[in-house]
């Protein structure tokens, strides 16, 4: 089946030729503004965006923004180029873009953003869903250290609800840990923060986190949590209760082990947006079991929803 690789706010013909994009399985559309890119999403085949600052209302970032927020656009890549001396590659990196490049563009490099970024649906398909703490720490010059929350995980990186906001690209790198369930070691990497992720919902921030460095006990630990994973893939998502409020949905994941004992997920959405299992990370408790970790997780939406 083919991917289409859609090209709009762009002159086609000031693009470097890319062999990567000639051939049959990539076509490529020219299209004339944002809502024509809007509309033609949601055909679900594209795979690939080229979008540059010539796009229209609502403008680049906010274009980015609403595609990064659609759950069904998510295997989409963005890769968004700028005039020579443009300023807003750090708002388009924030918004979602996988990259920024400015003209005059180097062919080379070029292709090689490209053939990258035609990959990363693939990679996507290999994410499996996790609810789990995360421990990071970043390795700035101020060195913080969090607890955050993960969504999903792969062999190359994860998805990372933060409480604070991290800086994304070059100086954002931060050392990260999790336990993985089944009895597996303690994951440990060093990750580099490559996007933010508007797919979680506040009070935290989405990061796409990228692993530049996984020691090999944890790599084997990790393969191990992730064929196993897949494995069940076709189990039903692990929501054990919903609790309606006036403007918000919570949802409350089955326990999973941890190292205390028990944990159990809440996850909230506004009420009008609200869809099972699309719900945004809020919080994390623990317990000594299964059913105290629930009885946690009810009594906090019950003081603090």
């Amino acid at each position: 089946m083919s991917a289409a690789v859609l090209l709009a706010g762009l002159d086609a013909g000031k693009l470097p030729t890319t062999p990567v994009l000639q051939r049959e399985e990539h076509p490529l559309e020219e299209l004339s503004g944002a809502r024509a890119l809007l509309a033609r999403l949601l055909r679900g085949d594209a795979r690939l965006l080229l979008l540059g600052p010539g796009l229209g209302e609502p403008g680049l970032p906010e274009t980015i923004r609403r595609i990064r927020a659609a759950s069904s656009l998510r295997r989409v890549s963005i890769l968004a180029v700028l005039p020579e001396g443009h300023g807003a590659a750090a708002d388009l990196l924030r918004a979602g873009a996988n990259a920024v490049l400015q003209q005059p563009l180097d062919p080379t490099r070029y292709e090689s953003w490209i053939t990258r970024l035609l990959e990363v649906p693939r990679r996507l398909e290999l994410r499996v869903p996790v609810q789990g703490e995360v421990l990071a720490s970043t390795r700035s010059a101020d060195g913080r250290h969090f607890s955050g929350l993960t969504r999903n995980l792969s062999q190359n990186g994860m998805l990372l609800a933060s409480p604070l906001r991290l800086a994304v690209g070059a100086g954002s790198d931060l050392d990260v840990e999790l336990g993985l369930s089944g009895g597996l070691p303690r994951f440990r990497a060093l990750g580099r923060v490559v996007r933010e992720a508007a797919e979680v919902a506040w009070p935290y921030i989405g990061y796409g986190v990228e692993f530049l460095f996984v020691p090999p006990e944890s790599q084997a630990a990790l393969g191990d949590f992730l064929a196993h994973a897949r494995a069940l893939e076709g189990e039903p998502p692990g929501i054990h209760s919903t609790i309606k409020r006036e403007t918000w949905i919570y949802e409350i994941l089955a326990p999973s082990p941890s190292r205390q004992g028990w944990q159990a997920e809440i996850r909230r959405a506004p009420r009008e947006k609200w869809r099972p299992g699309e719900a945004g990370p809020f919080y994390v408790v623990e317990s000594v079991s299964p059913e105290g970790a629930l009885r946690a997780a009810r009594d906090f939406v019950r003081q603090r929803g």
